[in-house]
């Protein structure tokens, strides 16, 4: 039964309609994305104190340890006898460095602390807590998601970017990961511009900085460029299990076409679209407006759930899964479990962990829902 055939006898739980996020093609201003470099509502109250390290993952406690004090050596403003020093004590080396920051010379060690581990760990809350416990004001400190920044130098133009962000004390990029080489050489020239202008970095990933873009294009022909990102970075290996699903409840299984449908009427501002087009409508929408695509959504209602058809749809449905997760969005379903989205071959490919996550996110997300079931 389609969501339509399902509401038909449904309209008068509400005075409207759902939403529908196939209805939307919104359109993001450059200076919207640069105002939304910040952490995601998620994340907003998280600090170091709200991390509940693992008893049994030494390096969680650790990786604690050093970002308070990564924190504490940012300051208000990078000193020159800081920057030579580096921010992780590091000195410089006897051929000194040639680059320069706007207050002194580049530092020869790393500029910055890369977090590596696997989904569900908590690297994005330490990040985020990083960002929060800078002692820059806001318009000094940037977070974004690494396809969030290479959308801003599309918008902005490369030379603009980098005028943008060269003022700021600390630069804090979550999901690093390396898809074509295209972003391999813009990026390790943006971050290597903005090292020289003084600018500290953060950084989270599944994978160390080394082995970025491995098992999705030729890494080997780019191997100086990711060579020269792993450079302005010291790797925190964060261990772990998915802290999402640590001691909880199993995921609600999906629920049928007619409860998803009643749940979406009888909830204020919960959209409800067949999943196959809403796959086939985030194709028309660029990936840097999927967190505008959910703007005012309650909670999101999909009928008839099915795996992905390929890889494209596949990393687009990544990309909505990280927004909905960033901005707390409950995702109600039917159809088959999220953990059946992806294929065996997906699952086992290059991009993996970015499957991985996104199924962790959208089975927290489903756990989110299932008081809106009980209360339509």
């Amino acid at each position: 039964m389609s969501s339509s055939t399902a509401a038909s006898g449904l309209s008068s739980l509400t005075d409207a309609a759902p939403l529908s996020l196939c209805a939307r093609e919104p359109h993001v201003p450059a200076d919207r994305l640069v105002a939304e470099m910040v952490p995601p509502p998620r994340f907003d109250a998280v600090r170091f104190a709200t991390y509940i390290p693992d008893p049994g993952q030494p390096s969680q406690t650790e990786a604690v340890r050093v970002l308070e004090g990564f924190s504490a050596g940012l300051g208000d403003a990078p000193s020159a006898g800081s920057a030579r020093r580096g921010f992780f004590g590091f000195g410089r080396s006897k051929g000194g460095g040639k680059g320069r920051t706007a207050r002194g010379k580049a530092p020869a060690g790393p500029r910055g602390v890369y977090l590596d581990g696997g989904y569900g760990v908590g690297k994005t809350h330490l990040l985020a807590s990083l960002w929060h416990a800078a002692g820059a004001e806001p318009a000094r400190k940037a977070f974004g998601t690494f396809v969030e920044l290479t959308n801003l130098v599309g918008a902005l133009g490369f030379q603009k970017t980098v005028e943008t962000l060269s003022g700021h004390q600390l630069l804090c990029i979550d999901e690093f990961e390396l898809d074509d080489p295209g972003d391999t050489v813009l990026v390790s020239t943006l971050l290597g511009r903005l090292v020289d202008e003084g600018v500290a970095l953060a950084a989270t990933s599944n994978t160390l900085p080394g082995k970025l873009g491995e098992g999705r294009f030729a890494a080997t022909d780019f191997l100086r460029e990711i060579q020269g990102l792993s450079a302005h970075f010291r790797t925190l290996r964060i261990d772990g299990e998915d802290y999402r699903h640590r001691g909880l409840p199993e995921a609600p299984a999906p629920y049928s076409d007619e409860q998803v449908t009643k749940a979406a009427y009888a909830t204020g501002n919960a959209s409800l679209d067949d999943f196959p087009q809403l796959l086939d409508h985030l194709a028309k929408v660029h990936p840097s407006r999927y967190g505008a695509l959910t703007d005012g959504v309650a909670a999101v209602c999909l009928t008839g759930v099915r795996p992905v058809p390929d890889q494209s749809t596949a990393l687009r449905l990544v990309v909505l899964a990280d927004r909905l997760y960033d901005r707390e969005v409950p995702v109600l379903a039917s159809g088959l479990p999220f953990d059946r989205l992806f294929s065996e071959e997906m699952l086992n490919g290059g991009y993996r962990k970015k499957y991985f996550r996104a199924i962790s996110r959208l089975t927290a997300l489903a756990r989110d829902a299932k008081g809106l079931v009980e209360t339509a």
